[in-house]
């Protein structure tokens, strides 16, 4: 599937919008438009409500995705994201990637 097909059915709540965004999020470090979407789609309200384990939801996944790529792209799109979080998802996100500010992380994914 293209990064617009990934995008829409993460969009319309497909059963499968996990599975899709973590592809969306694979392609990250080498594609320019995953990480626009990537970052656009952290701010669905559905995705910040949907919790993977504890505090960590899709969207924070989708924004780590965007800090663990590590392109200068990738990394403002990712600012962008969490500077959309409301303040106590902000700070909730800081103690969980253990930083004081966002632009401190450098989480690695395996």
């Amino acid at each position: 599937m293209n990064n617009t097909e990934l995008s829409r059915m993460i969009e319309a709540e497909h059963p499968y919008r996990g599975k899709a965004l973590f592809e969306l999020c694979d392609r990250v470090p080498h594609d320019e438009d995953a990480a626009t979407k990537v970052a656009m789609l952290s701010r669905l309200p559905s995705l910040r409500r949907a919790r993977l384990f504890d505090r960590v939801s899709l969207a924070w996944s989708a924004i780590i995705a965007l800090l663990a790529a590590e392109t200068d792209h990738a990394r403002a799109e990712a600012y962008a994201a969490f500077a959309a979080l409301d303040p106590a998802e902000q700070q909730d996100m800081l103690d969980y990637l253990e930083v004081g500010a966002i632009e401190e992380a450098h989480p690695r994914i395996t």
